[in-house]
């Protein structure tokens, strides 16, 4: 820039603040470089007006320093809107959040495509205000909005993830639900709590594993013979370390998200990753760590990556083109000129060379180890092992150091994540002498809210809760844990058959009237029964007149028979400790009665059934009791979980009914049927509305409905007619005289099911 145009720049701007006049050449520069003469003008139109708004220089600064390139892609009329909007900022109750709103404009503004949609961008910040601008104490006509600076401060985040009505709906969320809790709706802002981060995996564009769940686990056990449970890591925030994908002995992470990648749909990208890591479970053996410097371990580790995939194609050919697609193209000479470390720019460039028989290293070394890996191959294949690759990897690693930059703090990253590939924790172990035996390290990964001692069960599975007053789900609401119930005295159970035994002997005659009577007769058999004469003379005919005759000259019979599914869902929470005054038992010691003669009717129908228990201690706690499932037969083992059930807690029923439902979903039935036997309404301590509870589990039902599933509720409830009806609509039997609870069960199942 001349000094005649510099000079009338400055003279142009107007502001006195010393730090802006001192930086003010720079800046200048800056714009002018970018901007037309008429986009200069109005960028220092507009420097000039946010510095008499009363906010001293800062918000001066950061205009100049994040406007050039905002203007120069946007038109000059960007310039304007934008000092505009932060004088209503200042002059506003939220004038703490000028600088965040001006500080990620950058960022902002590089994810989105025109003027219309910055505009957008800002309309979206007001309708946030407008809904949640509350009174200051003490001054009635102020107002401020208590998630405003956290909202900005994470937008670059946000806007890294989700699209502008994903935003949207984002904001939408935090504001309607913590609109009375000022510093539950800063968290949310600030994507501290687990609803911020459930909503954002909710709008997020890609394929969510809870979308593929289901198919992933028939991948893992059908092609890869591995019964390890998956569980879910956020990829959606900033983290001190980046989460990869990781398998160890007890599960397998993968990430929550998978947007597209070099055309490889989110799909295909679970695909590769789950095959990746099945194949070092497959064929992966431990090596210890403390032998290996790091840089080693990083080499050995590429090796054995390369070698576990190799195998795996071998089974699976078409894996891959889904991992070329996926393995980055190191340029060769991308990390010649650069002050930094080059060793994962080579190690990503050698798996590179062992995966694609087309990638030209043009290195003679790399050309070298790729020869020798292959011949390897070729001899051994799946007689290979883990201290192959230790050995290669350390002579490559010996071969290709660089002893002047190998050590450089500052590591080129360009083109080097393998994304698909796990973090290799499988294939090292550590031993540190002085570690305590007992340490337990916590999971990087795990969910920051409360999480119970789940030993000897499932990984905890999340289910959406409804809210009736914002008629939308809270996403992940519930955290269901899934245990197997401790055993008692089985013969308990007998005894209480025993009791019973003038109501069994009643309940026999109803199951024999119940049972499957009707034969009907299937024609056409290779193989039968008995000689079905129509069909037999005219095969005769056939050959007689030279044409090959009918083989299927039999009929066989088969009984009509029923085919139901069911899920007996039984309530445990604190309240069945309660005593019926008329026997005084318990309500608990009722209940399994009545479980029990149940379940022997069951059995004796025939019908595929399972039994669960269920209580709550919050949406973080939601406990789930596998006491029969359905692939069990009615043994000792099940009555002696029926014989040791307790009661505790509260009934969130919803969460347990969605987690029933994804087993009596899975089953090959005609009917799926669903009893829940309960003594109270859905409830939880941390549930102070008690509507919101019971609008939920009508949700469910509703749900489980649409699944094909048939809800029904059994309830020792008198006062069950307030709720009851609003739940499970006309699908509900009250039983006022809860000591005739084990007659009456068994005989509203049947009748259910006739």
């Amino acid at each position: 820039m001349n000094e005649e145009l510099f000079a009338e720049y400055q003279e142009k701007f107007t502001c006195k603040f010393p730090k802006a006049v001192e930086l003010f050449p720079d800046l200048i520069e800056n714009a002018a470089a970018k901007l037309s003469p008429q986009g200069v003008q109005a960028y220092l139109d507009g420097a000039n007006f946010l510095c008499k708004i009363g906010q001293g220089v800062e918000p001066v600064l950061v205009f100049m320093e994040v406007m050039p390139d905002i203007a120069s892609h946007f038109g000059q009329g960007t310039n304007k809107m934008i000092a505009d909007y932060g004088y209503l900022l200042a002059r506003s109750p939220n004038k703490k959040a000028l600088i965040p709103f001006l500080n990620s404009l950058s960022t902002v503004c590089r994810r989105i495509d025109t003027v219309e949609d910055l505009q957008h961008y800002l309309d979206i910040i007001d309708e946030y205000v407008d809904k949640t601008q509350t009174v200051i104490h003490g001054h009635h006509s102020l107002y401020e909005s208590p998630g405003m600076v956290a909202l900005l401060e994470s937008m670059p985040q946000l806007i890294s993830k989700l699209c502008l009505n994903g935003i949207r709906n984002f904001i939408d969320y935090g504001a309607r639900n913590y609109l009375n809790a000022p510093e539950e709706q800063i968290a949310y802002f600030k994507l501290e709590s687990h609803d911020a981060k459930s909503i954002i995996t909710r709008e997020r564009k890609g394929t969510t594993f809870k979308d593929v769940e289901r198919h992933m686990d028939m991948l893992k056990e059908c092609m890869w013979d591995c019964d390890l449970p998956f569980q879910t890591f956020a990829t959606a925030f900033d983290q001190l370390r980046k989460p990869v994908p990781y398998l160890d002995d007890t599960l397998i992470a993968i990430p929550d998200v998978y947007d597209e990648e070099n055309g490889i749909s989110g799909i295909d990208r679970y695909r590769a990753t789950l095959a990746h890591m099945m194949a070092h479970h497959k064929w992966s053996t431990k090596l210890m760590a403390d032998n290996y410097a790091p840089h080693m371990q990083l080499f050995i580790s590429i090796f054995e990556d390369s070698r576990v995939e190799y195998l795996a194609i071998q089974e699976y050919p078409g894996l891959k083109k889904l991992f070329l697609a996926l393995h980055p193209y190191p340029e060769k000479g991308a990390c010649d000129d650069t002050k930094q470390s080059c060793l994962r720019y080579r190690a990503t460039r050698m798996s590179r060379a062992l995966l694609d028989e087309n990638f030209d290293p043009e290195n003679p070394l790399l050309e070298e180890f790729r020869q020798r890996f292959h011949r390897l191959m070729a001899e051994k294949g799946e007689n290979s092992t883990t201290a192959d690759m230790a050995e290669i990897g350390i002579d490559f690693y010996v071969k290709s150091r660089k002893q002047s930059s190998d050590s450089m703090p500052s590591v080129f990253f360009d083109d080097t994540e393998i994304s698909y590939r796990d973090d290799n924790r499988y294939i090292w172990f550590f031993y540190e002498e002085y570690d305590e035996p007992d340490e337990i390290l916590p999971n990087e990964y795990e969910n920051e809210e409360k999480v119970v001692d789940n030993e000897g069960g499932l990984p905890p599975r999340h289910y959406d809760e409804w809210d009736y007053i914002s008629e939308g789900y809270r996403p992940d609401w519930t955290t269901v844990y899934e245990r197997l119930h401790p055993s008692g005295d089985a013969g308990k159970i007998d005894r209480l058959m025993e009791k019973h035994s003038d109501l069994a002997n009643r309940l026999k005659k109803m199951i024999e009237m119940l049972k499957p009577q009707n034969k009907k007769r299937i024609r056409f058999q290779e193989e039968g029964e008995e000689l079905d004469l129509d069909i037999a003379l005219r095969s005769v005919i056939d050959f007689k007149s030279g044409q090959a005759p009918d083989p299927r000259i039999n009929y066989s019979h088969t009984t009509d028979s029923r085919n139901i599914a069911v899920m007996l869902l039984v309530d445990t929470s604190q309240s069945l400790n309660e005593r019926n005054q008329e026997t005084g038992q318990t309500l608990l010691e009722l209940s399994e009665e009545a479980l029990a003669i149940t379940s022997w009717t069951v059995e004796q129908l025939g019908d595929k059934f399972a039994i669960a228990g269920f209580c709550s201690d919050t949406r973080h706690e939601v406990r789930y009791q596998h006491i029969k499932g359905y692939s069990e037969g009615y043994t000792s083992d099940v009555k002696a979980r029926i014989a040791a059930m307790e009661a505790s807690y509260s009934t969130r029923m919803g969460a347990a009914m969605r987690h029933a439902a994804h087993y009596l979903s899975a089953q090959q039935a005609e009917k799926k049927l669903m009893l829940i036997l309960t003594d109270g309404e859905p409830a939880d301590i941390d549930s102070k509305d008690p509507q919101t509870l019971i609008h939920d589990t009508h949700k469910a039902v509703e749900e489980l409905k649409s699944e094909g599933i048939y809800s029904y509720c059994i309830t020792l409830d008198p006062n069950a007619d307030e709720y009851v009806e609003t739940i499970f609509g006309n699908q509900y039997t009250v039983i006022d005289q809860v000591e005739k609870l084990p007659e009456q069960l068994p005989q509203v199942f049947m009748k259910l099911t006739h």
